[in-house]
């Protein structure tokens, strides 16, 4: 038998609908080892692809050192192919530790430990250090993704691992391994949608978000108060916010005096923002960012996950993907903020939409995708992490025509600026039968108070009772 972390290449023959002696699995020690234009094209075909998926993105996470074997993240590629035809990929990663996952398990490998039994090297289908929801398993369909589900667990079973865990998928992803028989569970992150819920107007409507929930709710978001009486029938149009005071209408006045008085404590003291995108971002500009980010995180008495080499990579394949919004006081750089983005070269803001063009409009910028990432600072301001973190990235987002702002993992401070409760779900399967019988019973109950976790937090939204008239 091979070590759980020993490298192997293996091909499987399955029989889901294909032809038995063409389709196979293979299982690559990296994503390298895949041509970048093949995998991006695959990406592109997914429902919710996002930059962080990318072969750029994963190849400069294994080849700055940053999620490596030395760093506890081996790497495996579970592939299907038709010969010479890619048909489904997935990254996977042996792991000798949680960090990294923002999905929490430490209980369950203490539970493991207090029984003697290793609950490490377990395996996650995830993007290292990344908790961005998105597509985890690329296929070219459903039934290709459901083979693709039972590859990996037929490969983690070979072995003998104690576990795989699939984090932050998509509805597409979650139901492929229900199918299968995996374990489900769901977290909250908050996000910012460029959408203003408004009185009805002659104009068509943005398509709905999509899937149920598995916490019932549509979309796993939070949706706006029905405006009152005469109103409460009529199906609401959602338009962009014009501007960042136009966004604040939204909001409940004391959430709107609170919002004002932060901005305006960094503007009195002195701070100016620089917004860089893409190759606009030079290296010095790259290399303070790198400053800021690893002080921060030394702050809190840990190493940066990242290594200055990522970031190194990332300018250099996949610069059109940054956004950087640098806080200068007296023309001194004293802080930063860096966020990703869809690259998407449409030109679509609330300036430019009419009544005849809003309907591809807004198809068009639910595509548009902008990821809070990283911040740090060299030095204090009251207010500075707010502004750059929330407020400089919102109204860019407003100028340029993004759909949504994902403020990344936890907070709940960040409600108060206005971004709501989204669920995020992931999806489980544990070898032993036994702890996959408590665990179960253990996410049931834990689903249930996190069900009536987000329905608390859906009773103190920031948003105003009724809808924003609109001419």
């Amino acid at each position: 038998m091979k070590s759980k972390l020993g490298a192997r290449t293996s091909c499987h023959q399955h029989n889901q609908g294909m032809a038995e002696n063409t389709i196979i699995t293979r299982v690559l020690t990296s994503v390298q080892q895949l041509d970048a234009q093949i995998w991006n094209a695959l990406l592109a075909q997914q429902p919710t692809p996002t930059p962080f998926m990318r072969h750029e993105y994963l190849a400069a996470m294994e080849q700055s050192g940053s999620a490596t074997a030395q760093t506890g993240w081996v790497c495996r590629v579970i592939t299907v192919w038709d010969g010479g035809e890619l048909l489904a990929a997935c990254p996977l990663y042996l792991k000798t530790h949680s960090y990294g996952e923002y999905v929490f398990d430490w209980a369950w490998a203490r539970a493991y430990q207090q029984h003697g039994l290793p609950y490490y090297p377990k395996a996650i289908a995830a993007v290292p250090f990344t908790p961005v929801p998105g597509t985890r398993l690329m296929a070219r369909s459903q039934a290709l993704r459901q083979a693709l589900v039972q590859a990996v667990q037929q490969w983690c079973e070979a072995e003998q691992l104690s576990s795989v865990h699939l984090l932050f998928g998509d509805a597409q992803d979650l139901s492929a391994c229900g199918a299968a028989g995996w374990m489900q569970r769901s977290t909250v992150q908050f996000h910012w949608k460029n959408m203003a819920p408004t009185l009805p107007t002659a104009c068509g409507s943005l398509p709905p978000e999509g899937a149920q929930s598995a916490l019932g709710r549509p979309g796993g978001g939070l949706v706006a108060p029905t405006p009152p009486t005469a109103s409460a029938s009529l199906p609401l149009t959602p338009v962009l916010w014009r501007d960042f005071d136009d966004f604040l209408a939204s909001l409940q006045q004391e959430k709107r005096k609170k919002i004002r008085q932060e901005r305006r404590k960094v503007h009195d003291a002195g701070v100016r923002f620089r917004t860089l995108q893409g190759r606009a971002i030079s290296t010095a500009d790259w290399d303070f960012f790198y400053r800021c980010y690893e002080r921060t995180y030394l702050e809190h008495g840990n190493p940066p996950y990242l290594t200055p080499e990522f970031f190194a990579a990332m300018r250099e394949t996949m610069p059109e993907n940054w956004v950087m919004f640098i806080a200068e006081h007296e023309q001194r750089p004293i802080a930063c903020s860096l966020i990703a983005v869809t690259a998407d070269c449409t030109d679509i803001s609330a300036s430019n939409i009419n009544q005849s063009n809003q309907e591809q409009a807004l198809a068009a910028i639910k595509n548009k995708v902008a990821y809070g990432r990283y911040w740090g600072a060299l030095e204090r301001v009251d207010s500075l992490h707010f502004e750059a973190c929330y407020y400089q990235p919102i109204e860019w987002c407003i100028a340029n025509g993004y759909h949504r702002f994902e403020g990344g993992a936890q907070g709940e401070h960040k409600m108060a600026r206005a971004l709501l409760p989204v669920e995020t779900p992931s999806a489980h399967w544990v070898a032993h039968p036994a702890f996959a019988d408590a665990i179960a019973r253990f996410l049931q109950r834990e689903g249930e108070g996190m069900a009536d976790y987000f329905e608390a937090l859906q009773s103190h939204s920031p948003l105003r009772q009724q809808p924003v008239q609109r001419p």
